[in-house]
């Protein structure tokens, strides 16, 4: 793509790029690619965009929690410790066993039933 580059890099969680694109689909059409990015979106995001954003920032709160780790955890929304471990499993991040519940009990906070 010739003159097209990107200026500048953000994580977003699934409930927020669900929102981008049915915004930008009442004025423009939406591609194939987009199409099934908005399906994707509308079938596995758990939360409404507000509250994402709420428990991203919440999350970010805690220590060496950074944005793109505080994304991950809001679009999947782990249950339990070992899950979460998961998440954290091929980062560099030193994450204290001490604060794994902390985070849980963030998530829970948000957690639609």
């Amino acid at each position: 793509m010739i003159g097209k580059k990107v200026l500048e890099s953000e994580p977003v969680s699934m409930a927020e790029v669900k929102e981008i694109l049915e915004k930008f689909g009442e004025d423009h059409e939406l591609t194939y690619e987009q199409n099934l990015v908005l399906d994707h979106v509308t079938r596995f995001s758990r939360l409404d965009p507000e509250k994402s954003r709420e428990l991203v920032e919440e999350l970010m709160d805690i220590p060496n929690i950074k944005r793109r780790h505080a994304v991950k955890i809001a679009d999947i929304m782990p249950v339990d410790i070992s899950d979460l471990r998961l998440i954290f499993a091929k980062e560099r991040v030193p994450i204290k066993a001490d604060d794994l519940p902390g985070i849980l009990e963030v998530i829970d906070k948000y957690r639609v039933e």
